[in-house]
């Protein structure tokens, strides 16, 4: 069984990265937290802009 890729998500407001594999550990999200598993009330640690505010990028 293979672990599926990680995945990078930006702020669509600022441009903050969210890459899964790094985390934000500096936020509490730490390495390896899938975006799934965010609160739902977690906020961009730029701009404060929403969860929904993010957009998967396809590297």
């Amino acid at each position: 069984m293979t672990t599926p890729e990680y995945k990078v998500y930006m702020c669509l407001i600022c441009g903050w990265i969210y890459d899964e594999e790094v985390g934000a550990p500096e936020e509490g999200l730490p390495a390896g937290t899938r975006w799934e598993d965010v609160p739902i009330n977690w906020m961009c640690p730029e701009c404060e802009a929403r969860k929904e505010d993010f957009e998967m990028m396809a590297l």
